[in-house]
């Protein structure tokens, strides 16, 4: 039983209310600890994400397919799905050279072990010595396998050039 104390006297509180208390103390605690692991997987999976467009840009294979689950499935612009071993063939291909790039609107969602990070990316680059441009926005979902965050989707979809 908890007893709260006053200047004048000390009252017992019932039952139901010392529940109460216990159950936020205990609950706020464990809420403070989610909020703080939540804390950092976003800043994980930011810098994951971050790291991947990087990677992207620069075509370093090892880097793109390390942040990739084998399961990896893409959904582009057109509805046209892309396993892991052709997105990351598409990516590193010769003929294709991506201007570095910045995510706009970049969130980060985090449901337990899965994520969901969305952002609105302008693309500009060349596929075989043409220049192009791309707008889009995305959808990258994470899952944490065996506590490592791997991206297992990405879908986009096109947008008209700003302006």
């Amino acid at each position: 039983m908890i007893v709260a104390r006053s200047t004048a006297n000390q009252v017992a509180l019932p039952g139901a209310v010392t529940l109460a208390i216990a159950w936020l103390w205990c609950c706020g605690g464990i809420a403070q600890t989610i909020a703080a692991e939540r804390g950092g997987d976003v800043a994980t999976l930011t810098r994951l994400s971050d790291d991947w467009d990087k990677a992207i840009v620069r075509k370093d294979e090892k880097a793109i397919a390390g942040n990739m689950a084998d399961d990896f499935r893409m959904i582009d612009g057109y509805g046209n799905v892309s396993a892991k071993q052709a997105f990351v063939a598409d990516i590193v291909d010769p003929k294709l050279s991506i201007d570095p790039y910045s995510v706009e609107e970049f969130d980060v969602r985090v449901y337990g072990d899965t994520a969901l990070l969305s952002g609105r990316t302008h693309m500009t680059g060349r596929h075989d010595g043409k220049p192009f441009e791309s707008n889009y926005r995305y959808i990258d979902i994470y899952v944490r396998r065996a506590g490592t965050w791997k991206i297992v989707s990405v879908q986009i979809t096109k947008l008209a050039a700003p302006g």
